[in-house]
């Protein structure tokens, strides 16, 4: 890590971290996607940068979270599902930040799941996923159950329903411009769960101007349920949506793999996808349905784009945007329909290709600005690039790098050609994967590595996967058992066995106990 000059910050650095939920990374109408209505973050990215091929490391939620926030890969953390303990030996951003002087403060949440170990039995922080990643001050948490939303609204006179996910039931209808019919909350777009999340970052940002703090701000959206209020959820029409990129039916899709064939039948439950009690596949398969659905997905990604405009407006307004370091990004994306499939689980790329924009104020970065880079980056690089843009020593055990040579004009030339990410698909409790899949619950996992033109999945103990995204980019044919790919699947294999075995923990791997006392040699993995 080199030490930056500090003067053009006149001594003040501040970190405004935003994270949204459920989002895929070609969705942003700078890349050119043509339901994305978001000119505050295109407005971010051409006075910043713009990661084209960025990718989380795991999903759902917790793990992905796990991963950006510990700058470790699933195979290291091993926070493998919801409600899987990270072990307290691990620190994080939150604990690393604080050794620099910063409170880091949360609005929203990190679904943390505590270190069962020293806790009473009784623990309630033991009976739910939804903890906070240690380190983090809590500015206003959103498990859940939305307890401070779901105050707030009341206190403003909303018939607020006692279960804590009908606050998403639909009440009425709206009438979109190509005449479908639109579901709408309770709510009003002013009250909304993303917009008080704004609300609050925003009440703590008034009160810490031209000094420096740290902010995590979280919204929940485009995370179903897919229920937006007025006018978002007839901002898009029907005519706009892409058709889901599958085959013909979800048999067709099923026979590339026995892992695909079970979590296509498990979807099929009413009431997998949150908040929403039907049969999602069922419902896709309706030309107009589908659109209707796939529209209020992409009217909540342009809600949460207009109150990301509003942080932004304010450190402008307040002249802190010169001095706050700004990162958006994701903890994953969503399937929407592609291969039959709706939400994050799986393998293919829509589950785990998400965006990143990284708007530095230094002069360093003024040569990048509204460049889009093309390099492979992952969820672990965030970390350790905030760490590094506050000069704060970047802790032996990450995984990722530091993006900040390419904000400053001087991309690395030793830097990763793959992208690499896990998915467990375990079920401690139910076993339901287990039981279909004749596997233990230590066998159901899954780790990909991808390239620009190939891609290898390896299961643990089901065959693996193997595609040619240039002739396929679709991933629809399996080339795993192709005899022209055999040496192609080998190296891949090869290089995916050289990637864990160079990020094997090493925390003190390269420590040495001698005569002249402890000497430890740190550098690059690579």
């Amino acid at each position: 890590m080199t030490t930056r000059p500090d003067s053009s910050l006149h001594g003040i650095r501040s970190v405004l971290f935003i994270t949204a939920d459920q989002w895929s990374g070609a969705l942003l109408s700078a890349l050119g996607h043509p339901c994305a209505r978001t000119p505050h973050l295109d407005a971010l990215a051409a006075d910043g940068v713009l990661f084209r091929n960025h990718f989380t490391q795991c999903s759902p939620c917790g793990p992905s979270r796990t991963s950006l926030l510990t700058g470790l890969y699933l195979m290291n953390h091993r926070s493998a599902r919801n409600g899987t303990p990270l072990d307290a030996r691990h620190t994080n951003l939150a604990l690393e930040v604080r050794k620099a002087g910063y409170d880091p403060v949360l609005f929203g949440y990190t679904d943390t799941s505590p270190d069962p170990r020293g806790r009473h039995p009784r623990d309630p922080h033991l009976r739910r996923y939804e903890g906070v990643l240690p380190g983090m001050t809590v500015g206003t948490l959103m498990t859940e159950e939305f307890r401070p939303w779901r105050a707030a609204l009341k206190a403003k006179g909303y018939d607020v329903p006692p279960r804590p996910i009908d606050i998403y039931r639909p009440v009425a209808e709206s009438l979109a411009p190509d005449g479908s019919r639109r579901p709408r909350p309770i709510y009003t777009a002013e009250d909304s769960d993303t917009a008080f999340i704004a609300d609050k970052t925003l009440e703590h940002l008034a009160l810490h101007e031209h000094q420096p703090w740290f902010v995590h701000t979280v919204f929940l959206r485009p995370h179903p349920p897919l229920i937006a209020p007025e006018p978002y959820n007839t901002l898009i029409t029907r005519g706009e949506v892409p058709p889901p990129r599958r085959l013909a039916t979800p048999a067709a899709e099923a026979a590339q793999h026995p892992y695909l064939a079970h979590l296509l039948e498990r979807q099929r439950r009413v009431g997998y996808y949150m908040g929403h009690e039907i049969d999602i596949q069922a419902l896709s398969a309706d030309e107009n349905e589908y659109a209707d659905l796939a529209a209020v997905y992409y009217g909540l990604i342009a809600e949460v784009d207009a109150h990301v405009g509003r942080l932004i407006a304010h450190l402008k307004r307040t002249g802190e945007y010169d001095h706050t370091l700004i990162i958006f990004t994701t903890d994953h994306g969503e399937m929407l329909g592609d291969h039959w499939l709706f939400g994050k689980e799986g393998y293919f790329d829509r589950a785990y290709h998400i965006p990143l924009i990284i708007r530095d104020p230094r002069p360093q970065a003024g040569a990048t600005r509204g460049r889009i880079i093309d390099a492979f980056t992952e969820a672990v690089d965030i970390m350790p690039t905030i760490l590094d843009w506050l000069d704060v020593e970047v802790p032996v055990q990450i995984d990722g790098q530091s993006l900040l040579p390419f904000l400053e004009d001087r991309p690395p030339t030793n830097w990763r050609r793959e992208v690499h990410w896990e998915f467990d698909f375990r079920d401690i409790v139910g076993q339901v994967p287990e039981q279909a899949l004749g596997l233990t619950s230590d066998q159901c996992t899954l780790c990909v590595i991808r390239d620009q033109r190939y891609k290898y999945v390896h299961f643990t103990a089901l065959p693996p996967l193997f595609f040619d995204l240039a002739e396929d980019p679709d991933e629809t044919v399996d080339r795993a058992g192709d005899p022209a790919c055999r040496e192609l699947v080998l190296a891949y294999a090869q290089k995916m066995l050289s990637w864990r075995m160079a990020h094997d923990e090493r925390t003190l791997t390269n420590v040495f106990l001698g005569e002249n006392g402890v000497t430890e040699r740190r550098g690059p993995r690579y």
